[in-house]
């Protein structure tokens, strides 16, 4: 099953909040501690069970932690509309700290020109929450209540973690799309954001994937506007990409008695297939890296069917299913 485009190319969506309370979402995600480990049918799949893709098997929250706290990085994919999805990001979090790993944290909300305010946020520096989304230019890069994403930087702020802003800058991106590639890297900004020493790689694979997820859900468009389209999803990847290494690399040189992680936090589009963003950042690492991508879906019986093609196709190593949010399951285009 293909997913939408707009999971991939987050920009062009307008997020909406969510109003859930995250104190219940934990209480459930808590329950899936006493899940088996046997393959069930899909009859038998509940919220908050987590699927391993390559043996359709549930993993007990106990066994399945104890795997993910061996990565450097842990990817989780969500759908934009669903604040189940933030709750379970701060589940894991928490689970990591009582274990005694010490997480930083990526999140895609979040543009390169932001980070001396998401800095200046967690270091108390700036105090008021309308002071630091305008300086971290919210509005312009995201979009939406910053309700749906606050209790991830408030988790961040509370335990003193690192976090970086993945994406680059949206005014970099709409270039890419407007003019293209080529185009783009001639023009100051992109020196400006150290992209001009940056190898773009054009993967095949990708390209396959998200010409695809492009024609089936933009049809009618000319080849050029999609070539333009898939060159400015590259570069936000390949910049994610750039900014979990360079994330990683600091974890790795920090003198420190905890073992550190890295956690991702992105739409499912960036990390499906292990594609779009993790296998970029194992190629600028050499390999040198372990990682693992989890893939957040909300769920109730009629999705069986939909759930059952994300594992046959490995779009992810885990789904994890969750209630569906307050908007309804997103709709793959057909």
């Amino acid at each position: 099953m293909l997913l939408p485009a707009c999971s991939i190319l987050a920009w062009r969506i307008n997020r909406l909040v969510m109003t859930l309370l995250v104190g219940l979402a934990l209480m459930h995600v808590g329950c899936a501690a006493t899940l088996g480990t046997d393959q069930v049918t899909p009859m038998q799949w509940q919220a908050w069970q987590v699927i391993e893709t390559k043996t359709g098997r549930l993993m007990s929250f106990p066994e399945w932690l104890k795997t993910l706290e061996s990565q450097d990085i842990v990817y989780l994919g969500e759908e934009h509309y669903n604040r189940h999805h933030v709750d379970a990001a701060v589940r894991l979090l928490s689970a990591f700290m009582a274990d005694g790993v010490r997480p930083a944290i990526g999140m895609e909300m979040f543009g390169w020109d932001g980070q001396p305010a998401v800095d200046g946020y967690l270091s108390h520096r700036i105090q008021r929450t309308p002071e630091f989304l305008e300086q971290a230019h919210w509005k312009t890069n995201w979009g939406g209540a910053f309700d749906n994403y606050e209790p991830l930087v408030r988790y961040a702020e509370e335990h003193h973690l690192s976090l970086y802003a993945m994406n680059p800058p949206k005014a970099l991106v709409r270039r890419v799309a407007k003019f293209g590639l080529s185009q783009a890297r001639k023009e100051t900004e992109w020196a400006q954001w150290e992209m001009d020493q940056e190898e773009i790689v054009d993967d095949p694979a990708y390209r396959a994937r998200l010409f695809a997820q492009l024609r089936r859900c933009h049809g009618g468009g000319a080849d050029s506007d999609y070539q333009m389209m898939y060159e400015a999803s590259m570069v936000r990847d390949e910049g994610m990409a750039k900014t979990l290494v360079a994330a990683l690399k600091a974890l790795r040189r920090e003198p420190s008695a905890s073992q550190r992680i890295l956690m991702s936090y992105t739409g499912g589009g960036h990390i499906q297939y292990n594609l779009p963003i993790p296998d970029r950042v194992s190629r600028r690492l050499t390999g040198q890296v372990r990682q693992v991508t989890i893939y957040l879906a909300s769920f109730d019986a009629a999705r069986a069917g939909e759930i059952q093609e994300l594992l046959h196709d490995h779009i992810a190593d885990y789904v994890w299913l969750t209630p569906v949010g307050g908007q309804g399951p997103v709709q793959p285009c057909r």
